[in-house]
């Protein structure tokens, strides 16, 4: 197993994202200060990426689609996407 952090600083709030890299897949663990409505999209993107191979492009689509109803204030999905792919680039060079 191969872990990685990556931490992005957005509008307004903190991002930081852990990638555990098992053989060929993933596991994402999100924390920081950012404000995400409701709060159990973390939760959801979490485990929507649970296992899912590790590719940039995969991993991009499954955060849009999960984030696509959140409503968020001072970050985008864009920068959970950034933050997610930089932990990723940690483990996966």
């Amino acid at each position: 197993m191969k872990i990685g952090i990556y931490e992005y600083k957005a509008k307004k709030g903190l991002i930081r994202a852990t990638v555990s890299l098992f053989d060929d897949s993933i596991e994402v663990k999100i924390t920081g200060d950012f404000l995400i409505f409701p709060e159990d999209m973390v939760w959801e993107l979490e485990n929507s990426l649970r296992g899912v191979k590790p590719e940039e492009e995969l991993i991009s689509r499954k955060v849009e689609e999960v984030l696509s109803n959140a409503t968020m204030i001072g970050c985008t999905v864009d920068d959970f996407k950034k933050t997610i792919i930089g932990a990723l680039r940690e483990v996966v060079p």
